[in-house]
């Protein structure tokens, strides 16, 4: 039976002090430079061995992690050096401009604990900022998405500061050298970098300095070249000689709210590009929240993960807890996915109902994790047949088969970055960070290299005075993020994963899990295997794969199956993973994506061959 472990608390990071203006260009170029020899290009989706390993989407990111590891740095240190890096090659998914969630597990103490870098909404923001005066109704997406109304305090910069100084070995400016390299002397344009601004062109053509940066001479870089961005590297060396308080207070902050309030739209731009309600006493005040853990008990293992302002540990979780009524392990494959699916459906039918931030609405989280609830929830399961959706969120006084009235799933973000990291001490690091879109707002700070993230837009569009996650000044917008790291009953790491995709990432962690413990793969399998993401809608997101290898057997069962994929992202893909197993001994294996988003990167400190 599954069981509710959950803790509560939370400290505060505080960010002051002034910050430094440097300035850059940056342009693709074909031309060698001195350095290419330390260009890391290869991607090895698997990885054997010990003394720590890192799995994330890049090669070139997850090669500063672990250099930073065989450097003396511990999980930590990886996972920041890490991220850094990926600001630099995977600009359109995560980067300094947005936030995210940090889960860490410490070897000594045998506990998890989080870090809540969500990004957070202007002070001055009207819960009728999305809403068009004229129609009464939502302006369209396309017009939220670039435009400086979305645009929410980043909090990426605190989130690698207040790790740092928890739980690090070496300090932040050591942690940022391997990305400052990179920026510098730039890496390899493959095909998703160029795809992934082909797809953002248009918006981005309408923003001056993003379109200097990234479509120069009116083009994506194309694949092959070598694309620098001097100008991030010069931000990173502020942050590294003043601290992430540069992001807040300072010159750097300054534009970056001027930049917020002035988008720089280029002349006859056709998108409206509006002004958002960031000023600078909103970045003076942001904070990192040190928060305790989400964790539920499921086949004699311990799910951690984070909690709201986040979804992703209650809807998990609460998921887990459904599936925990249940032996997947002796039904067939269609059969253990109908279970998988409805348990998605039910989970997401409450997220929306319940799961906001707690700072602003009251989340009955112990509830959501409690096996009482999920028991009143799974009976709704129908044995043979599609539980019909949208379903009503669940009664949280029920203690029999009950529902409580309608529901609904709002959330369109779907472009976000995961690494794991683990080290030769045996601490486990799980991290999801993330612009939003890909692509974020489409608005670099002139001069500084980064895209603001547009993390508002995952705030409902409509204000509706009961949904927890209506627009409030100062609130965190509900997050689809779930960083995961599963222990064994005797607080020993067995599992660490994550993945970006909005908010298929809680459907892509719950179903590698599901495939891993219940359904005998092994990771790498589990990683790979096609995959399905119900979200109480009336169809079932499905992979190309999926629908062929499962589609007739679940379509007789009542699912509609339909494609994924959408204008921002490369069609067809749900997710991408990077995770670690640990066995016995110090042994890890690492695992990244074999295909999807063009392949991930594992690596480990000393590789061996697979075992």
């Amino acid at each position: 039976m599954a069981r509710l472990i959950l803790r509560a608390g939370a400290s505060l990071l505080g960010l002051v002090l002034a910050g430094t203006l440097l300035a850059g260009t940056s342009s693709p170029a074909a031309d060698a430079s001195p350095t290419d020899e330390h260009r890391v290009t290869k991607k090895n989706p698997t990885a054997y061995g010990w003394g720590g390993a890192v799995a994330s989407v890049d090669p070139e990111a997850t090669a500063a992690g672990l250099r930073v590891l065989r450097d003396g740095g511990n999980a930590v240190d990886a996972a920041v050096a890490t991220a850094a890096a990926l600001g630099v090659t995977e600009p359109y998914s995560a980067g300094i401009g947005g936030g995210g969630y940090f889960v860490y597990y410490d070897a000594k103490t045998r506990r998890v604990q989080t870090i809540d870098g969500r990004e957070t909404a202007p002070q001055s923001m009207p819960g009728t900022a999305f809403t068009d005066p004229a129609k009464g109704e939502p302006y369209p997406f396309a017009q939220l998405v670039t435009s400086g109304t979305s645009v929410g305090v980043p909090g990426t910069p605190a989130t690698w500061e207040r790790a740092l100084q928890r739980w690090g070995r070496k300090s932040l400016a050591s942690n940022l050298q391997p990305a400052i390299r990179i920026a510098s002397r730039g890496f390899v344009v493959d095909e998703t970098f160029r795809g992934q601004t082909l797809q953002n062109k248009d918006r981005f053509a309408a923003i001056t300095p993003t379109a200097k940066l990234y479509l120069p001479g009116g083009d994506a870089p194309a694949v092959g070249t070598t694309f620098r961005n001097p100008e991030l590297a010069d931000t990173y060396r502020a942050i590294a000689r003043g601290g992430a308080r540069v992001m807040y207070r300072g010159p750097i902050a300054d534009e970056i709210v001027r930049t917020v309030q002035q988008p720089p739209k280029a002349a006859g731009a056709a998108l409206p590009v509006w002004p958002g309600y960031l000023q600078a006493s909103d970045l003076a005040a942001y904070r990192a929240i040190d928060q305790a853990p989400t964790a539920v008990g499921y086949r004699n293992l311990n799910v951690y993960g984070m909690a709201p302002s986040s979804s992703g540990g209650t809807t998990v979780g609460e998921a887990l807890n459904v599936l925990d009524t249940v032996d997947l392990s002796r039904m067939s494959t269609p059969r253990a996915l109908h279970y998988y699916l409805d348990a998605s459906a039910l989970a997401f039918a409450d997220r929306a109902a319940y799961v906001g931030d707690p700072a602003y609405v009251e989340v009955p989280t112990q509830t959501l994790l409690s096996q009482r609830f999920a028991d009143s929830r799974a009976c709704q399961i129908p044995r043979q047949r599609a539980l019909v959706t949208p379903t009503a969120k669940g009664d949280l006084t029920a203690r029999g088969c009950r529902t409580a009235g309608p529901s609904a799933t709002t959330d369109q973000g779907t472009s976000t970055t995961h690494l794991v990291a683990s080290d030769r001490w045996g601490n486990v690091v799980s991290y999801t960070l993330t612009i939003e879109q890909t692509g974020g707002s489409g608005i670099v700070v002139p001069g500084r290299g980064f895209l603001l993230n547009n993390e508002l837009t995952d705030f409902s569009a409509a204000y509706v005075a009961s949904d927890p996650n209506r627009i409030q000044g100062g609130k965190r917008p509900r997050s689809s993020m779930s960083p995961t790291i599963v222990l064994d009953r005797q607080g020993r790491p067995v599992y660490a994963v994550g993945s970006p995709g909005g908010s298929t990432i809680i459907t892509t962690v719950l179903q590698t899990l599901v495939n891993r413990i219940d359904l005998a793969m092994t990771l790498p399998e589990a990683v790979a295997a096609p995959r399905a993401s119900h979200r109480n809608t009336e169809d079932v997101t499905a992979e190309p794969a999926f629908i062929e290898q499962y589609g007739d057997a679940l379509g007789a069962r009542g699912y509609s199956l339909v494609p994924s994929g959408d204008a921002f992202t490369s069609a067809a893909e749900i997710g991408a993973v990077a995770a670690l197993e640990f066995r016995p001994g110090g042994y890890v294996l690492a695992a990244a994506e074999p295909v999807r988003r063009g392949g991930g990167s594992a690596g480990v400190v000393v590789p061996t061959a697979r075992r």
